[in-house]
């Protein structure tokens, strides 16, 4: 008798209502297939393992003024919540190019967007950071352009790419982990005086140089092992509030690995020069860094003649909106319009 091929190994049992592995809870990366799960897990006012909730589609898509035939720009694409709804309103005759310097997400993101049916012609998936806006153009000039300046939850919530530290993996932190150095190797070889700077800067941290000290130079070799030290170099009985201190470490030091601060900078100087005359652009933000640099921008835009209208004030979610989707409780947006 001929043996028998072998069977493919069976696949691990979801772990009950609330399995706590990323890799476990294989319904939620699979909403197509699963879709009564992952409906739950939304109702709970938490985010699918695997996906991302755009966050102030509606008033995003107000500010930039949308009709269709326009030219634009999602200037962080990540899984395309944001770009799918602009693609809706530009249609027929409109084209959006989609920009993302993370090489993991950004095929994902354009098979996701092909399946739904926009081609070449319409849509245009390109590997930059939004540094690159300028390069990306081309001389082209935009009738809006979108910027969603956070994280995507597929980063966050994958333990492999080292963004968060609620559970174990190697501390990365990088968009592109083909390029520079991860955050382990950054702490290696930082000094005490530029982390302290890196976490007032990054973060606002009120205990910088206590945590530069006991940080700069040591090497961790997961985010536990980071976060863990985090907490036992602050010496505070409340339990958030040591919690909260960690959050704005790993904040810091993911905003200091990937120079997103830079990247910021080299974007919001070349905006003015992408847009068509009375194009419109609408920012995100998630933290003081990120707002206070966009809002000086614009008010010094908008003084000297370079914008014609500038948002009174940012806009937040709804409380709707933030019990839905928490992570959205801290963005705030912000738009433009060119002269």
């Amino acid at each position: 008798m001929s043996e028998e091929a072998p069977r493919p190994p069976r696949r691990v049992r979801y772990g009950g209502k609330n399995p706590r592995r990323f890799e476990d809870k294989y319904k939620e990366h699979d909403p197509a297939r699963y879709g009564d799960t992952v409906a739950k897990v939304l109702a709970s006012g938490k985010t699918p393992a695997g996906s991302h909730i755009p966050i102030l589609v509606t008033e995003s898509l107000a500010a930039l003024q949308l009709a269709p035939g326009m030219f634009g720009v999602d200037a962080t694409l990540g899984y395309g919540g944001h770009a799918l709804q602009i693609l809706e309103k530009i249609t027929p005759g409109g084209k959006l190019i989609g920009l993302d310097v993370d090489p993991l997400v950004l095929p994902k993101t354009e098979t996701r967007l092909r399946d739904l049916g926009y081609a070449e012609d319409s849509f245009q998936a390109t590997r930059s950071n939004y540094a690159g806006l300028s390069k990306v153009l081309a001389g082209s000039l935009a009738d809006f352009v979108f910027a969603d300046l956070g994280c995507s939850s597929m980063q966050f919530d994958d333990p492999t790419r080292g963004f968060s530290f609620k559970a174990g993996g190697p501390l990365d932190m990088r968009m592109n982990p083909s390029r520079g150095l991860s955050a382990a190797e950054w702490l290696l070889k930082i000094s005490a005086e530029k982390l302290e700077h890196a976490f007032i800067e990054n973060a606002d941290e009120p205990r910088a140089e206590t945590l530069a000290l006991a940080l700069a130079g040591k090497h961790f070799s997961s985010t536990l092992a980071l976060a863990q030290a985090v907490r036992e170099s602050v010496r505070v009985s409340d339990e958030d509030e040591r919690e909260l201190t960690v959050r704005r470490v790993f904040q810091a030091i993911r905003i200091a690995v990937n120079e997103e601060f830079t990247a910021l900078d080299s974007f919001l100087r070349a905006l003015p020069s992408c847009l068509k005359p009375g194009a419109r652009a609408a920012i995100l933000t998630f933290h003081s860094g990120e707002d206070r640099r966009v809002k000086q921008v614009m008010k010094v835009g908008l003084r000297d003649g370079v914008f014609s209208e500038i948002s009174e004030g940012p806009i937040t979610a709804t409380p709707e909106e933030r019990r839905m989707n928490p992570r959205s409780s801290s963005a705030k947006l912000r738009w433009l319009t060119k002269a």
